[in-house]
């Protein structure tokens, strides 16, 4: 089942949604509650908003939803969530050294896994490239903008990709985002030593990770 974002994307408004959803669910699905949001996520607290309300800059997510819900709520950045998944459960899962998951959508979103391990608060959409950041010119949103055909949209991803490599020179490349359920249209255009494939969980990989961070957290409470 999906829901629309609330126009503005304020926490209030999504804080109603999630109050929605929670109705919707069993008891014994909503111990523990994960909420993956495109921010930076420390202690708790979204510390950024770059496609989002500036309401969740250095906002006490955590313990805001968690009181205003009665359940206890974990916060993961949504590109740290779906690397998660995919490590656990998905494209990256058994993959030795380093993998770095990209999603591409409204922006672009990272997670750096280092065997199967993430490092959290990896911003590489903001690497900025040709003057400006990344985002703004490679990607979906602005493909869609801009009315960039596979082949052109294509190039320029090659450009950030091969800069990611020769920073990083990770073993694997892992795409998520909704455009990823294209991936055949555009990745013949990625013209980069690394391999590169969809996430297995596709758009739903930041669900996904969200959610089994939540579990963890469930299970590491009832074994104290």
């Amino acid at each position: 089942m999906k829901f629309a974002t609330p126009e503005g994307g304020r926490p209030d408004d999504i804080l109603s949604v999630v109050a929605h959803i929670l109705g919707d669910l069993e008891a014994s699905a909503r111990e523990h509650l994960g909420v993956c949001v495109p921010s930076v996520v420390t202690h708790g607290m979204t510390r950024s908003a770059a496609n989002i309300s500036p309401d969740w800059i250095d906002f006490a997510a955590e313990e805001t939803f968690s009181t205003s819900l009665n359940h206890t709520t974990h916060f993961i950045n949504d590109a740290d969530a779906a690397g998660f998944a995919e490590a656990r459960l998905g494209a990256a899962r058994g993959i030795a050294g380093m993998t770095i998951l990209t999603t591409l959508g409204t922006g672009i979103g990272s997670a750096l896994l280092v065997d199967g391990d993430l490092i959290p608060h990896s911003e590489l959409g903001h690497l900025e490239l040709d003057g400006t950041d990344v985002e703004h010119r490679m990607s979906n949103a602005a493909r869609e903008r801009e009315g960039l055909s596979f082949a052109v949209w294509g190039e320029r991803l090659t450009s950030f990709y091969a800069h990611l490599e020769k920073i990083f020179s990770p073993e694997l490349f892992v795409i998520g985002g909704g455009i990823s359920a294209q991936h055949a249209e555009f990745f013949p255009y990625v013209r980069i030593s690394t391999p590169l494939v969809p996430a297995h969980f596709l758009n739903n990989a930041g669900i996904v990770g969200a959610a089994l961070l939540a579990a963890e957290h469930l299970a590491n409470a009832k074994r104290i």
